[in-house]
């Protein structure tokens, strides 16, 4: 890419994700947010066909992560090919069009959200990632854990 080029396209990454007055301050004085939108600028730089997105919202706050999930739709739009990893399936459930859950280095399923959630009579993601996955009954564990936490000094 020329020098022109990376400039042009610098600064109009920078600009629209709020950090162009930043541009000449260190990295290491930036918070986790606005080191986030770095990092999406960067993977944005040179017009991939995959973009690879690793717990993007971490450090995000309200206004830049809707921003994110509107980019999500007009990459995908544009016909680019996303993998998003997250842990946060309530956003999974509402940017994805296909999830994988992996759990212990096997697929344990690949399929649209609504078609997880509908065939394991589930009432979202969180709850199907669950029963597959933790194999463990959560609710007890967290009961327990707050009779755990109750007890009182004898």
């Amino acid at each position: 890419m020329s020098e022109r080029l990376l400039d042009e396209k610098a600064k109009g990454l920078l600009k629209l994700l709020a950090l162009e007055s930043w541009q000449y301050t260190p990295m290491s004085s930036y918070s986790k947010g606005m080191k986030q939108r770095v990092l999406i600028a960067a993977a944005l730089m040179h017009d991939p066909k995959l973009l690879i997105f690793d717990e993007p919202l971490s450090g995000l706050d309200v206004a830049s992560s809707r921003m994110f999930k509107d980019l999500l739709e007009e990459l995908a739009a544009a016909g680019k090919a996303i993998l998003y990893i997250s842990h946060v399936l309530e956003v999974v459930e509402q940017v994805c069009n296909r999830v994988i859950v992996i759990a212990k280095g096997k697929i344990q399923a690949d399929a649209r959200p609504d078609e997880l959630t509908r065939l394991m009579a589930l009432p979202n993601l969180e709850s199907v990632f669950a029963q597959l996955v933790e194999q463990q009954d959560t609710r007890s564990v967290a009961r327990s854990l707050v009779e755990v936490m109750q007890i009182e000094n004898a």
